[in-house]
């Protein structure tokens, strides 16, 4: 959350008027006149959040019997881990087997991170109205809802027989951007592991500290295809139209983002021994920097590590730099072409 911002403020030790309204162009906000206050109030939101999670978190691990000590270590390890949507865990399994608490803790901790600095920051100011939210935030949140709630009928309808409902829950909040499991994944059904990749492809939201196209790009492509099937002309979103020059962005990012996980999947299937479903598997956990795997990571050499680190550094970067690369000034040309039609 606070690289596109941290880096801005070490150039000259402040912000001016023309990088201000760069860094409010990333974050897709008007109000250039707050950037100054930003990283005071992602490291609030940050702190307040994880205190609380590491306070839930610590009870939980006192309830699987560890003792005082290591269960504040490990509340305050899992809630950093959680909130970052790092997905790192001190277990060999994970978070398999442990009690509810634990499991939706670090969900609501991993939901919070995945929303983005703006959406928390406008939750946070008792904006409880739905109205109220500015566009940005309620894409989001209409986007993250339905997609927790998608993922997770759909996981526990495929698998009722085998994983809990709380468990569904979970595999689907963590399976966007965190990399936490509660289940064994390489045990789960063709059709699920294909819905986690999607998930995982989708990711987190703008300004976040999750990884993928994220929910806003996601939400623009769909609902443009749809807008386009119903012959409309105008993107239009709760009483707000979306500029041509968003949806040509969407699309970009995502095919951009696509066509890098698809030499990804290319190199490692010529360089390892691996299977299509593992190594596609592999390459988009990569490239959403998600860390859930099959099993296969140990068993790559050394090109194929590389290219899962080259993917998760892009997979990072690749985003914020996009973004920033269209944020420059360009000449407008007074020139017009006349309009050609293709079949």
């Amino acid at each position: 959350m606070t690289l596109t911002s941290s880096f801005l403020l070490m150039l000259k030790g402040k912000i001016s008027l023309t990088q201000k309204m760069m860094f409010s162009g990333l974050q897709d906000k008007d109000a250039f006149m707050e950037a100054n206050i930003v990283l005071k109030n992602i490291l609030k939101i940050t702190f307040i959040t994880e205190f609380i999670g590491f306070i839930l978190l610590s009870i939980g691990f006192m309830q699987e019997g560890y003792g005082y000590k290591r269960s504040l270590y490990e509340g305050f390890f899992h809630s950093v881990s959680a909130f970052c949507n790092a997905g790192f865990s001190t277990f060999d399994k994970s978070l398999e087997g442990m009690n509810p608490l634990i499991k939706i803790s670090v969900s609501l901790l991993i939901i919070m991170g995945g929303l983005g600095y703006l959406v928390i920051y406008e939750l946070m100011n008792k904006k409880t109205h739905f109205k109220k939210f500015t566009l940005h935030s309620k894409i989001v949140l209409v986007t993250t809802l339905s997609l927790i709630l998608f993922g997770t009928l759909f996981i526990y309808f495929g698998e009722w027989r085998h994983i809990s409902f709380i468990d569904s829950f979970f595999q689907s909040v963590t399976t966007r951007t965190a990399g936490f499991n509660s289940v064994e994944i390489n045990r789960m059904p063709i059709y699920s592991l294909f819905l986690i990749m999607l998930l995982m492809f989708i990711g987190a939201s703008s300004g976040s500290t999750g990884g993928g196209i994220k929910t806003t790009t996601f939400f623009v492509i769909i609902y443009s295809i749809f807008s386009i099937l119903k012959g409309k002309k105008q993107l239009v979103v709760f009483n707000r139209s979306i500029s041509f020059q968003y949806i040509i962005k969407a699309f970009a990012a995502t095919i951009l983002y696509a066509a890098t996980i698809f030499i990804g999947v290319i190199i490692l299937l010529e360089t390892n021994k691996v299977g299509l479903k593992e190594g596609l598997f592999e390459a988009v956990s990569a490239m959403g920097t998600v860390g859930l795997s099959l099993g296969i990571t140990p068993l790559l050499n050394p090109i194929g590590k590389s290219l899962i680190i080259t993917l998760m550094f892009i997979g990072r970067i690749g985003p914020a730099s996009l973004a920033l690369a269209t944020l420059k000034k360009t000449k407008e040309t007074k020139i017009k072409y006349p309009q050609g039609e293709i079949y």
